[in-house]
């Protein structure tokens, strides 16, 4: 060990100034086969390594080894007949990149590892391993790269720059790639060097005409004709597969919801459609998307001009006017003897309607008012912040339903809502309890989604030793037993619990909420939807002879909004497991 680290410094004492180096040597991986690098041939001096190659080399099955990424030690590749190689001390290698190269495919990015060896351990060095791991989980891969076993690299020949084979990653995802120094040392943390990259979106890449979830409208014109506003913009490329379209415009104290289905029949570019019963001299802001979940929306505003209404002309010379005056008087008689027939069962009918027509009117008045102080709550510049805790025993289908509600309460009930889903790089960097401990005290509410699996969780956790580390993996226990215990602390001070709610979806029972989150309040979703808006917001649902009423914001309503049906389908395939 002390003579490696001389030799080191050796080589890093004659190492020239950066202005004397040669030119930057980048070395590619070669293909040649595991026997060349064990015969330790010349040619064989940078060499990618396939698990087939393995597996005939050393005569057993190593899909399991190659396939987790795990690093190799020594002796799997070059102990067997040169032990002390595997004596050594090598350091991790520095100056990590990530580069991007073109291709033709629009859904991937082709992405390209380099890095430099490190000055420790050049005589020792046989390779490296390049990882890559998506955060989250999903896709895990790795290539293997060996020098021949009589190569040794010179101090001055620490300035190349090896590469990577190309890895093929989806769009818009983040990733961890991890560069080893083989063979594996003994000092776990000095052989390895990891990054986090992110691939490209699909609109960085190919384009807004190739991207159905970035697309939206960019080229919006309005017309007024009338009272009438017209307003036609660009549709959606015919690959995007997008027909269907929605506008939400506010103005005057009201909102306005159209949907508008294309033709390209009619017009493969262009679409116009007609905004009716507007009020005249009132400015209004409008949105204008693809009828998809979580689409773009674009942002466009108008003001209706008053128009006003001309009276029809008579012109008619005396003639006529002497000819139509008689048949007017006859009409005029009959018209007045067919009133009195009737005069009386109407004033009958009309006396009865007056409470009724009283109380309608009165209803209509009080509803316009609490629909203007709606429409203030749904535009609040600081919206409440929600975090939002879940158990992913119960499968995908739940794991869905919860995050397509926590985008519907995001985008349709004014809430600032967190969820871990959200946060896969915050949660590698701060660490599950971290990350949880700090997102509860940043919150102003508290919503656990329980399920018949968390229930199950919580119940075989508590039968467990305390000690255990049964939560682990499963955030939703850690959270129980943090709101659990709050919440125990607040009632013995007397102070509030209006910060912790419990939900269940239709499909769950009301018994899947644990014993000790009896003190939370409790929704059935989506039947108590306004209940869970009037809690998160402070707003009364019902006051005396007035009812507020949100606009989508109920049973009823919420599924005619984009997310909504997504919301409520992924609560039905749920529902069916």
């Amino acid at each position: 060990m002390v003579w490696t680290v001389a030799l080191a410094l050796v080589q890093l004492l004659s190492l020239p100034p950066l202005s004397a180096q040669e030119d930057i040597t980048v070395i590619t991986p070669q293909n040649c086969s595991l026997d060349c690098i064990v015969k330790g041939n010349t040619i064989c001096e940078y060499c990618r390594i396939t698990r087939e190659d393995v597996t005939k080399t050393l005569g057993m099955p190593t899909d399991d080894l190659f396939g987790s990424c795990v690093p190799w030690p020594c002796n799997f590749f070059l102990g067997v007949q040169t032990p002390n190689v595997c004596r050594h001390y090598v350091h991790a290698p520095y100056d990590v990149t990530v580069e991007f190269v073109d291709n033709d495919n629009p859904s991937h990015d082709t992405a390209v590892v380099s890095w430099r060896p490190s000055l420790y351990g050049l005589s020792f060095l046989r390779g490296f391993q390049v990882s890559l791991q998506a955060l989250g989980g999903g896709l895990r891969d790795c290539q293997l790269f060996l020098f021949h076993s009589n190569l040794s690299l010179s101090a001055t020949q620490a300035n190349r720059v090896y590469k990577s084979d190309p890895f093929q990653l989806a769009l818009d995802s983040h990733f961890a790639v991890t560069v080893m120094a083989l063979p594996v040392p003994e000092l776990w943390n000095n052989f390895y060097h990891s990054m986090y990259f992110s691939t490209r979106s699909c609109l960085d890449k190919n384009g807004l005409e190739q991207c159905q979830k970035d697309w939206y409208p960019s080229d919006i014109k309005v017309e007024q004709e009338g009272r009438d506003i017209v307003v036609t913009f660009n549709l959606a490329p015919p690959n995007l597969g997008i027909n269907k379209y929605f506008s939400w415009c506010y103005g005057g104290g009201k909102r306005n919801y159209t949907g508008i289905k294309a033709n390209p029949a009619v017009n493969k570019t262009h679409h116009s459609y007609r905004l009716s019963n507007l009020q005249p001299e009132t400015n209004y802001s409008c949105e204008l998307a693809a009828d998809a979940v979580d689409a773009i929306r674009k942002m466009f505003s108008f003001h209706v001009q008053h128009v006003e209404e001309e009276s029809p002309s008579i012109t008619a010379d005396g003639t006529l006017l002497a000819l139509l005056l008689p048949v007017v008087v006859v009409m005029a008689i009959v018209l007045l003897g067919f009133l009195i027939i009737v005069s009386k069962k109407k004033l009958k009918r009309k006396i009865r309607k007056t409470a009724v027509h009283t109380d309608v009117i009165k209803d209509h008045e009080d509803k316009a008012v609490l629909e203007e102080h709606s429409l203030v709550l749904l535009t609040k510049p600081n919206p409440p912040r929600l975090l939002i805790c879940y158990s992913n025993i119960d499968g995908p289908a739940h794991v869905r339903a919860v995050m397509l509600l926590a985008a519907f309460m995001q985008q349709h009930m004014a809430i600032q809502v967190c969820l871990d889903l959200w946060e896969a790089l915050s949660l590698v960097e701060e660490g599950t309890m971290s990350w949880l401990c700090s997102r509860m005290q940043e919150s102003d509410f508290v919503l656990v989604v329980c399920s018949r699996g968390l229930q199950q969780q919580v119940e075989r956790s508590a039968l467990e030793d305390s000690d255990s580390d049964s939560w682990e993996g499963d955030t939703s226990l850690v959270a129980v037993s943090l709101i659990a215990e709050e919440m125990a602390q607040a009632k013995a001070k007397g102070q509030d619990l209006a910060k912790y709610m419990t939900a269940t979806f239709e499909y769950s029972k009301e018994s899947d909420v644990p014993a000790v989150l009896g003190l939370a309040a409790r929704y059935t979703l989506m039947r108590d939807l306004p209940l869970l808006f009037s809690h998160i917001h402070g707003v009364e649902l019902q006051r005396p002879g007035r009812s507020l009423q949100v606009e989508h914001i109920s049973q009823e309503d919420y599924y005619k909004l984009p997310a909504g049906s997504a919301l409520q389908w992924a609560i039905y395939e749920a529902g069916q497991e």
